[in-house]
């Protein structure tokens, strides 16, 4: 392990630059729960395992006309948990190597923690779009939504669209989605492969990107492909393909301390 940690902060301490591909593994020091598996989702949101719903089914566009209450419930209780938690000391540890991001998460973690080039691929919790869509417009989320934590459902009113005075929704990229508003996230994106494009010795730091939704992976495998300068940062599969890189079985937190001690 020692070896591989001074792999790592050898990569990181000659690089031109350093891109983060962040999964959901990385909150998880910063006490966000753990979706991975159905067990996993229901030991974080006990009352859908009474109700027999899966990540997957609760987070699923239909809902939003189908039980409007349930799906902000579930989404609404999201926005609190997201807006009250406080990023780790990985993420200062990040944003002091200079590092940009491209994330699969949507709960502005990065933000918070100071990032201002932050490309989220599946959108963002704080922003919301007409259900419809009515418009192609994207809005700040700047509304609270109560929950009953024994129903999980959201109480009152809900949230509206700006335009048209329907129903709003998170701009994220749900299951089956297909009336996801793309534009804010796709320039986000586009900047990304531009800035990607111009650099020379990038290096790439992934952390917490499982295989099964592999997005971060293929992106952190794409852009670390021509060097081989991956670090991949994961305890549960750090395998790195083909030795294109760094393995590191360790949280984020962890392992983020660790490096930043041995690029010191």
């Amino acid at each position: 392990m020692d070896q591989a940690y001074d792999r790592a902060a050898e990569l990181i301490a000659g690089a031109d630059a350093l891109l983060v591909c962040a999964g959901a593994g990385m909150g998880v020091d910063s006490g966000l729960p753990d979706f991975r598996g159905t067990e996993g989702f229901w030991r974080a949101y006990p009352p859908y395992e009474r109700l027999g719903l899966k990540f997957e089914e609760i987070a699923d566009p239909v809902h939003f006309a189908d039980d409007p209450a349930l799906a902000w419930g579930f989404y609404g209780h999201r926005l609190h948990l997201y807006r009250a938690t406080v990023p780790h000391e990985g993420f200062e540890i990040l944003r002091g190597w200079g590092a940009r991001v491209f994330t699969s998460n949507v709960d502005g973690q990065f933000q918070k923690a100071g990032f201002t080039d932050v490309a989220e691929v599946h959108g963002s919790i704080h922003h919301v779009q007409c259900v419809e869509p009515c418009t192609d417009e994207v809005w700040e989320c700047s509304f609270d939504v109560t929950v009953d934590p024994e129903s999980m459902r959201a109480v009152g009113e809900l949230p509206s669209c700006p335009n048209c005075g329907g129903l709003a929704r998170p701009n994220i990229l749900m299951f089956g989605d297909w009336g996801w508003v793309p534009h804010r996230s796709q320039a986000q994106l586009d900047a990304l492969t531009e800035w990607r494009r111009a650099q020379q010795r990038l290096v790439v730091i992934e952390i917490g990107a499982g295989t099964a939704v592999p997005t971060v992976r293929r992106q952190a495998e794409l852009a670390s492909a021509a060097s081989g300068s991956l670090i991949r940062i994961n305890t549960r599969e750090p395998e790195v393909r083909h030795g294109r890189g760094v393995s590191l079985p360790a949280g984020a937190a962890e392992a983020l301390r660790t490096l930043a001690r041995r690029t010191a």
